[in-house]
């Protein structure tokens, strides 16, 4: 399936941003640690967050969480936990060649037991859950923040507490303390003890009221809209994002300040939701560096985004790109190319566009019977969320298989058309 997308000539719209799939995760995982009865509030209803529901609500032995890495990892620490219960732990084909043998040596350290069903290092992966003891674990820090979270929430519940040890470089950290936040909340006592020690004492975590705040991440899209639609008159309200919020990806609000989008906070009255204003400020910088390493799901955002601004850029720090839904990257590379952009690889953690051009394959002629050529989106989220925005430049973009976007944002393409976008379906597709 393809969609056919065409921009507004105006944008002026309220969007209510679904909530935070990484604030959901975590919350799911610590209520369940905890025995508690009272749900978290607002949880997102993505695809990534509902495999997690689904296997609480039903624990079957096969539990399969599909294409959510998140899940992955977070579950493979909780089934670990589970004295005198086994489960099979499995995902997509993608899934079974995401690396996570990290992860689990870590947890076999603390006295997991944890097999391999197929590839060594790699899902599925038979759990079979006992109480673990805990005490002290070295890990690398540049490994996925997903196995340091996945080991910090089960700390609480390990006999002797958790002391992590990071070595080298430690990425994405936002990540880590907002694990560590959502963990004070339950009533954990989880310290940073030094710049790469956590400390994690075995104080059970508490039940509560637990209310998620809307998904940062999501809200790129829009400030994405907001910098390449040319009506300075524009504007763009998103509810339900926190000032001050622990999410990594809120750093965009910065980014995008250079990039000629401003971000004004609106303070409701208690109990009601956040309302954040994008409006249009002047002129974006002639050039971007920056480095993703602490933000790495806005890489996308921002390669698309000033491309198609004409904003030469130099991003560092994609280290983790190339084991996400699929190797972003290379992706980005042959995309962009469609849109007649020339992106490199600098040493397989960077992107770079000088301003070097190609002729765009969207707009060349079709042989009759033939489909125009559309986005591909390589089962990742993130590669339609990304591209869509740019039909403000490129009138009638395609986007290959859209669906995908249920991952993290289910009613992305419900926003679009509130907000006037016109988005026609096609049954064919031509890449």
């Amino acid at each position: 399936m393809q969609y056919i997308i065409k921009a507004p000539r105006q944008l002026n719209q309220t969007i209510k941003l679904p909530a935070s799939k990484s604030i959901s995760n975590r919350a799911l995982i610590i209520h369940a640690l905890s025995g508690g009865h009272v749900l978290p509030k607002n949880l997102s209803d993505c695809d990534d967050t509902e495999v997690i529901i689904r296997a609480f609500q039903d624990m079957p032995r096969v539990i399969d969480v599909k294409a959510a890495g998140t899940a992955m990892r977070f579950m493979t620490a909780y089934l670990a936990t589970k004295e005198g219960e086994e489960h099979v732990l499995t995902g997509t084909e993608r899934m079974k060649h995401r690396p996570i043998r990290v992860l689990v040596d870590a947890l076999r350290q603390l006295g997991a037991v944890i097999d391999y069903e197929g590839e060594e290092g790699f899902p599925p992966l038979r759990i079979t859950g006992r109480r673990l003891e805990g005490g002290t674990l070295e890990i690398p820090g540049n490994v996925s923040s997903q196995f340091i979270s996945a080991l910090l929430l089960i700390g609480p519940v390990l006999k002797s507490g958790l002391t992590l040890h990071l070595t080298g470089d430690i990425i994405s950290r936002p990540y880590i303390d907002l694990t560590l936040s959502v963990m004070h909340q339950y009533g954990a006592v989880a310290e940073w003890g030094d710049y790469d020690t956590i400390n994690v004492e075995p104080v059970p975590y508490g039940e509560r009221d637990y209310f998620i705040e809307s998904d940062w991440s999501a809200a790129s899209y829009w400030y994405e809209m907001m910098t390449l639609s040319q009506n300075d008159d524009d504007r763009i309200q998103l509810e339900g994002l926190a000032d001050g919020s622990r999410q990594g990806d809120s750093s965009l609000r910065y980014i995008f300040s250079l990039l000629g989008v401003k971000t004004a906070f609106d303070s409701k009255q208690p109990g009601q939701p956040t309302l954040v204003t994008l409006s249009r400020r002047g002129r974006p910088v002639p050039r971007l560096e920056y480095d993703f390493i602490n933000a790495p799901d806005l890489a996308q955002t921002f390669v698309v985004c000033c491309a198609v601004m004409n904003v030469p850029f130099h991003f560092r720090g994609l280290n983790t790109l190339r084991i996400k839904e699929t190797d972003r990257i290379a992706a980005l590379i042959a995309e962009m190319r469609k849109l007649g952009y020339v992106l490199h690889d600098g040493d397989g953690t960077e992107l770079i566009w000088s301003g070097e051009r190609c002729e765009p394959a969207v707009a060349q002629p079709v042989p009759d019977g033939q489909q125009p050529v559309g986005i591909d989106t390589y089962e990742d989220h993130r590669m339609a969320l990304a591209f869509a925005p740019a039909a403000f430049r490129f009138d009638g973009l395609r986007i290959n298989n859209p669906h995908v976007v249920s991952k993290s944002y289910p009613h992305y393409w419900d926003d679009l058309r509130s907000a006037g976008f016109g988005i026609e379906e096609s049954e064919h597709q031509h890449s």
